[in-house]
Parts: C-alpha cells; sequence; structure tokens
C-alpha cells in the first residue's frame, strides 16, 4: 500500500503577509540585512503618525531608519536564486516555508473563494513552472539553496 500523500491546505496567505520583514543584502557588507516596513509610528511630538523603515545588519553593524515621505527603498532581495525556468524569491524564511510546502505537496487544497471572498491568494499565485509537478525537484533543491544561505550549522 502506498503512503498517503502529503497535503497542502491554503492558509489564504497573501504577498503582503510577508512584505513587511524581508530578508537583504546589507549595502555595506553585502552580508544577510533584516529590512522592516512599518506603517505607522507613535505619534512624533508634532502629532503626526508616520510610516518608517529600518534595515538592520548584524554583521557590520549598519542600521538605517527612516521615517515620513522620503522612506529608503528595499535593497535587493537575500532569498533569490535563478532556475532554468525562471526566478525563484521569497521575503523571509516563513515565505520560503510556504513555498516548499506548497511545492513538495501531492495533494494541494484551497478553500472555496466564497468563504472569504478572496479568490487570489500567494499561492494561487505563484508562476505556473513552480506548480508544475515536473518542476518539484528543481524547485525543492533551489528552496532548499535559498535556506541553506540563511540557516548554517553551527
Amino acid at each position: 500500500m502506498s503512503p498517503a500523500p502529503v497535503r497542502f491546505h491554503d492558509p489564504r496567505a497573501t504577498l503582503a503577509d510577508f512584505a513587511s520583514s524581508t530578508l537583504v543584502r546589507c549595502p555595506r557588507c553585502e552580508g544577510i540585512a533584516h529590512f522592516e516596513r512599518r506603517p505607522c509610528t507613535p505619534r512624533d511630538a508634532d502629532g503626526v503618525s508616520r510610516p518608517h523603515t529600518r534595515l538592520i545588519c548584524r554583521s557590520c553593524g549598519l542600521c538605517r531608519i527612516n521615517r515620513g515621505p522620503g522612506l529608503c527603498s528595499r535593497p535587493p532581495l537575500w532569498l533569490q536564486t535563478d532556475t532554468r525556468h525562471g526566478e525563484l524569491w521569497a521575503y523571509n524564511l516563513q515565505h520560503l516555508d510556504l513555498i516548499r510546502r506548497f511545492v513538495a505537496a501531492d495533494l494541494r487544497e484551497r478553500a472555496p473563494w466564497y468563504d472569504t471572498g478572496q479568490k487570489m491568494t500567494l499561492v494561487a499565485r505563484l508562476p505556473a513552472w513552480i506548480k508544475s509537478a515536473k518542476n518539484r525537484d528543481e524547485v525543492l533543491r533551489a528552496v532548499d539553496r535559498l535556506r541553506a544561505t540563511v540557516i548554517t550549522p553551527g
């Protein structure tokens, strides 16, 4: 008897759920850095709530905090790699884990769209080459390579 298929149930996550905290390349040392985008801070001295971004690198100690309309742009993502089919990228380890669980699953279940009115979740928007079963091994190898750049044994 064959083992039960690995199941994936769509958690209805969107890209916005992962975009607030990303792993990026440090502009100073090219190491791994953490970039956060916060919608609003507590009111400043002038009584105005302002969004802000924060970039922190633990390798070189770089710390940049920008508030207000001149927010800094996000540096290049750390978790990105090219495959022969296209570019695979993720904002952070949780995003990468969701992609890995989706690709590894033999049975992919989606909740009915009429429960929440949300039709296009993150996994529904993935490119067709990532969803294809014939590319499963290659995509999983790429995901594991990306994960190994962040999590090193030791």
